[in-house]
């Protein structure tokens, strides 16, 4: 390595280290500042931080903070693990109910679609949101999600995305205990209109939650009178597949 690289390396290692230190996020003019290095090796230094997620920005400002890159891999692995264990599992979940099956974790307080399957031959599918993040109040993912962890549901923004949406803390509550006694949650044109979804727990072999099954289709294919019996064969699907860390 040359003597320029070995600089530059050393630089990033500051920023890096001064990023990780500071006890709140920072400014690209401070670390100049407390690093004496110039707006535009910094800026390349920031840019090649962020490009390897040592460093993010915190939403959509430019103060800086740590990205825990670590932690970051780890979740990214698990999560890659789930996807691949999964896999059949949505496909004989789709073969049974002929509708969009759904992979969903908790992330970021949010729901998370890792993964979806539709074997179809419609011409008009659900849309592909995989990496996508949805209000965890919107769907039967989500409400499972919400029914199966420790979420304070004070804490989420109980927005209305339709007039079927549920925005009240009291009624959301109801809703969640319903879910864990009955063992899975509809969404009923809560999200879009036309559309309902249903959503089971998934659990790996030890017996920790790990996120939501389910479901997603057009309301007139998908009658409520047929989502507690999807619901106990997709359990059973579930069930012969449980994932182990």
């Amino acid at each position: 390595m040359s003597v320029s690289h070995n600089k530059s390396l050393l630089k990033g290692l500051q920023v890096l280290k001064e990023v990780m230190n500071s006890t709140e996020p920072i400014n690209a003019n401070t670390l100049c500042a407390r690093l004496d290095i110039d707006k535009s090796t910094m800026s390349r230094l920031i840019t090649t931080l962020m490009s390897e997620e040592f460093i993010k920005y915190v939403d959509n400002t430019k103060e800086i903070v740590y990205a825990d890159v670590m932690g970051n891999l780890s979740k990214k692995n698990r999560q890659e693990l789930i996807v691949k264990h999964t896999e059949n599992i949505l496909n004989e979940v789709f073969s049974l109910t002929n509708e969009c099956a759904y992979m969903t974790v908790y992330d970021e307080e949010m729901s998370l679609n890792l993964n979806q399957i539709d074997n179809s031959n419609r011409v008009l599918k659900n849309r592909n949101t995989i990496g996508s993040h949805t209000p965890l109040h919107l769907s039967a993912m989500g409400k499972v999600i919400l029914a199966y962890t420790d979420i304070d549901v004070t804490t989420l923004n109980l927005e209305a995305f339709t007039s079927k949406t549920i925005t009240q803390i009291k009624r959301l509550r109801f809703e969640l205990a319903k879910i864990q006694d009955q063992g899975f949650a509809i969404a009923d044109e809560e999200f879009e209109y036309g559309l309902r979804s249903l959503a089971i727990p998934y659990y790996s072999k030890n017996g920790e939650f790990i996120g939501a099954i389910g479901i997603s289709g057009l309301a007139n294919r998908l009658p409520i009178e047929k989502m507690e019996e999807y619901a106990e064969q997709m359990v059973k699907i579930a069930s012969k597949n449980l994932i182990s860390f």
